[in-house]
């Protein structure tokens, strides 16, 4: 059985210690491939951006995750500038064995309910209980004060809005892919026992970042998780960062874990890396907050001497042409 998983969050030394040098301009029959590949992909309506190397280019999808199916982002352009690319890079995946799935099952108490006499209160600050508080108020149960901060903020998730598993452009993406014929690959894959570890061994502290983030999404409901979209279709990438929907993704299981998620990125610094060496046009489906945040993929792109094209990402004065 395979389990997906977005890779999404804090990106920490891309390029390595000695970064990659800018390189002399690409051939013009390199260039004009490009810039008609970037050209169809923008009319989608989602963030991207391009680099190119003497060797290729890579253009940089901007995914989130959460985005309904029946949203209406115009895939048909992406389809066609994934059929235009020689090649796909996916997001980082999880993959788990039935007895990975059999083993959550029989432990879930342990990744639903807190340590027997203790309750919620026992971890949180008084400022997040307050918070919980009010989300809960008029509730008949109280079973969520013995939740783990894990399973609560799976609730809260919901009731902010959005489908915290879909990922739509990667699936447009993929579909295209197989209809052209490109080749493609996920930047990396994370075993089942090791997330399954994780989630069961880590003490509830350990996601208290991720209920608060949570509970802020949830305090702004469905109305932010359209504006979350809305934004994101308009390119308006600093404030999809800035939107608390997006920042409890970033900071719940898998990807806010502290072991998980370091790991989970430092895949997509290799990635980045071989990419840019590659001849011709790889296309790759990232996400967002990876490529955008501070000190992300974009800015040390940028850093190294390397054009980076594409919408604006920063939340300050205008970094991208």
């Amino acid at each position: 059985m395979r389990l997906k998983i977005v890779c999404l969050g804090l990106m920490v030394g891309l390029l390595g210690a000695g970064g990659v040098s800018a390189q002399p301009a690409p051939p013009q029959d390199a260039v004009a491939t490009v810039d008609e590949i970037v050209v169809v992909a923008r009319r989608a309506g989602l963030p991207m951006w391009t680099v190119e190397t003497a060797t290729g280019s890579v253009i940089l999808v901007g995914a989130i995750s959460g985005v309904p199916r029946d949203y209406a982002w115009r895939p048909e352009a992406l389809e066609a500038a994934t059929a235009r690319a020689e090649r796909i890079l996916y997001p980082i995946e999880g993959r788990a064995s039935l007895a990975d799935v059999m083993r959550v099952i029989w432990r879930i108490r342990t990744v639903a309910r807190l340590p027997k006499d203790t309750t919620i209160a026992d971890y949180a600050s008084p400022e997040l209980m307050a918070r919980l508080e009010r989300l809960h108020a008029g509730e008949r149960a109280q079973g969520w004060r013995t939740e783990t901060p894990t399973a609560q903020s799976f609730d809260l998730l919901r009731s902010a809005g959005a489908p915290r598993g879909e990922r739509a452009v990667e699936r447009v993406v993929r579909e295209a892919a197989r209809q052209a014929d490109v080749p493609g690959q996920s930047v990396g894959f994370v075993r089942g026992d090791e997330m399954i570890d994780n989630l069961l061994q880590a003490p509830p502290e350990t996601y208290l970042p991720c209920l608060d983030a949570a509970s802020r999404a949830a305090e702004a409901g469905p109305e932010g998780a359209a504006r979350r979209l809305d934004d994101w279709s308009r390119l308006r990438v600093a404030a999809v960062l800035a939107n608390p929907l997006d920042q409890a993704f970033d900071r719940c299981w898998p990807t806010g874990d502290p072991e998980i998620g370091p790991a989970l990125r430092q895949r997509w610094i290799a990635a980045v890396q071989a990419a840019l060496a590659e001849p011709g046009v790889t296309l790759a489906v990232a996400p967002l907050r990876l490529l955008a945040e501070d000190e992300g993929v974009l800015d040390r792109l940028q850093a190294a001497g390397l054009e980076v094209r594409g919408p604006d990402w920063r939340a300050g004065p205008s970094a991208a042409q």
